[in-house]
């Protein structure tokens, strides 16, 4: 026997030897549950509407809220011609039992029902069309189905469900005692069990189309991307939102560096002036080749910033008060200073804060500074002067917060906080490195730049964008964590847009105030996504399960771009001039060099 034979007779043995399946056994499920008002299959529970009434009026795309709704749906659209000549006859009727309403009415001295009134007018409008050949009839049957993993999380939904369809004046009924009817409906098996449709001409039906793309193509801006759902182009202008904060979620790799210097190089080509906060040294090249400042904050480097600075006072020749002339800058500057001292010191009781702030009001009026507006454009305390103002205290407190100071003074960090400012940020494009600072001196350094660049924004309005990359660093104390989503709130009032990316998702969630920067931000960009992440921003930006499925396979440059109540699926495109100036891949960098400068 050889072994083609063997083979045979061993398949047909095994053959022999399995139960006979078919495909219906595979795909069903392994317990069904049919409730007076839901249904379960396994451990998903299903609730299914349909449509009783409609709008009046309908314009195209009107069902956009429901098709863009926050949470998976099933959607069914049943559509069946009608005959013309029996739509006419039972028209003309109706309009005789209007008519006649309305004349017995007038005759009785009654009011006019308007209800009446309107219905007869659209009736005859329609039997005008009709009769023309303009328009045809339909009968329309609409049906959503609610999926969810648990009661109450149906429960929920379908409240929302509820009153998404009211606000376009639908009134939605679930089909009680039809359930699992209702479920087969809204299966992509083009079935309808139900037969609850409603009168509908071609205009009305051609409206409920359902596959209208979002578009985010204006007028104005500068263009982000590709729109993958029609490949129209992303041209969107920030600033025209409630505001221009926008928030980047990308894992390592996946394009966000490239997109926000391509936003960056293209806002800065229609007069934007650009800030960024560079923990990686990732914008020099493109600093350079566009003529930029690039500023590298380190213990040995001659830039210095000083926290004590306020908006009124601005070091150099440009001296100048804030745009809001006469407002008090100190008691502002010490809530902030205080803040940032508790990153330098640690955290702090009631005691030492109470003193903390005294001695800060004694530091200031060493200098001259008080609360009266006049005396806040005189040069500024050190750090230095706080530190003696604290050694002069009697209180044990006073010498413990001085003692934690102390290095910052004389130690080995002596240098970093301590001298007056002797930049100003006149460049078109300015970038603060913090690359070769220690890990945990990260977080000082971007509040401190942060703050410096918040002081000086406040001395001018201008058309600016603030770009905080690896934005984790800050929300992992709660005080910087306080001062960032502090910043995003007032920044439009300064004409400000905050770019905040990060790629550690979970510590930039992990409390509430990454929450509230998102809310703060109109725009946000969800690239490609580790697995791990998902979950937790899934439930953030109430992602459906196929907006999961493409952040997980998306490509570089691919992902989710959210532009107030719009969002799309993204390319990020570049030319190859721009390709040169933002890529960051070393392999790229190695062939071709850096950018010219």
């Amino acid at each position: 026997m050889n072994f083609a034979n063997i083979f045979k007779k061993g398949a047909a043995q095994k053959n022999a030897a399995a139960p006979n399946f078919d495909l219906k056994d595979v795909l069903a499920p392994a317990e069904i549950e049919v409730d007076f008002n839901d249904i379960r299959i396994n451990n998903r529970f299903y609730r299914t509407y349909f449509a009783s009434n409609y709008p009046r009026f309908v314009e195209p795309n009107w069902l956009e809220p429901l098709i863009s709704f926050e949470h998976s749906l099933f959607i069914s659209m049943f559509i069946y011609p009608s005959e013309s000549k029996g739509i006419l006859d039972d028209l003309k009727r109706k309009i005789g039992e209007m008519e006649a309403t309305i004349q017995t009415d007038l005759e009785r001295g009654h009011v006019i029902d308007p209800a009446v009134e309107v219905a007869l007018g659209d009736a005859r409008i329609l039997q005008e069309q009709l009769v023309k050949g303009v328009e045809r009839f339909f009968q329309f049957g609409l049906y959503v189905t609610v999926p969810a993993s648990s009661k109450d999380e149906l429960r929920n939904t379908s409240k929302l469900i509820e009153s998404t369809l009211g606000s376009i004046s639908i009134s939605s009924n679930p089909t009680t005692l039809q359930m699992e009817d209702g479920f087969k409906t809204t299966l992509p098996i083009g079935q309808d069990l139900l037969n609850l449709s409603h009168n509908m001409d071609t205009t009305s039906v051609a409206t409920t189309f359902p596959f209208a793309s979002s578009e985010l193509t204006a007028n104005e801006g500068i263009m982000y991307g590709i729109n993958q759902h029609n490949e129209s182009l992303i041209l969107f202008d920030r600033f025209s939102l409630e505001n221009a904060n926008s928030v980047v979620f990308a894992k390592s790799g996946a394009g966000k560096s490239f997109f926000v210097k391509l936003e960056a190089l293209r806002s800065l080509m229609f007069g934007t002036e650009i800030l960024i906060i560079d923990p990686e040294q990732e914008y020099y090249p493109l600093c350079q080749a566009v003529g930029g400042e690039y500023l590298n904050f380190s213990a040995n480097s001659p830039i210095k910033i000083n926290p004590f600075d306020l908006a009124g006072e601005v070091s150099g020749e440009n001296r100048q008060r804030s745009i809001f002339s006469g407002e008090n800058e100190l008691g502002r500057k010490i809530l902030s200073l205080t803040a940032f001292l508790k990153l330098v010191m640690g955290s702090l009781d009631p005691i030492e804060s109470a003193i903390l702030d005294r001695a800060l009001k004694q530091t200031y009026a060493l200098k001259g500074i008080t609360d009266d507006p006049k005396t806040q454009n005189r040069q500024p305390p050190l750090m230095e002067d706080l530190y003696k103002v604290l050694t002069g205290m009697e209180e044990r407190p006073a010498l413990s917060l001085a003692a934690r100071l102390e290095r910052f003074i004389k130690g080995s960090l002596a240098g970093i906080f301590s001298s007056h400012s002797n930049l100003q940020i006149t460049n078109s494009f300015t970038v603060f490195s913090v690359r070769d600072l220690a890990d945990q001196l990260r977080p000082l350094a971007m509040h401190l730049i942060l703050e410096f660049i918040w002081t000086k924004i406040r001395t001018r309005l201008k058309k600016r964008i603030l770009i905080v990359d690896e934005a984790w660093y800050m929300m992992q104390f709660e005080d910087s964590a306080n001062f960032l989503v502090d910043l995003a709130k007032r920044a439009r009032k300064y004409y400000l847009g905050v770019t905040t990316i990060t790629q550690d998702v979970e510590d930039f969630l992990a409390g509430e105030r990454g929450k509230e920067i998102i809310s703060n931000s109109s725009i946000q960009v969800l690239l490609k996504q580790a697995p791990a992440s998902m979950d937790l921003l899934s439930r953030v930006f109430h992602l459906s399960e196929g907006e999961q499925r493409l952040l997980l396979s998306a490509g570089i440059g691919q992902g989710l771009f959210f532009a107030g109540n719009t969002h799309v699926a993204m390319q990020v495109v570049a030319s190859p001039e721009e390709h040169r100036l933002v890529t960051s891949n070393p392999a790229e960098l190695i062939i071709t060099g850096p950018p010219p400068i």
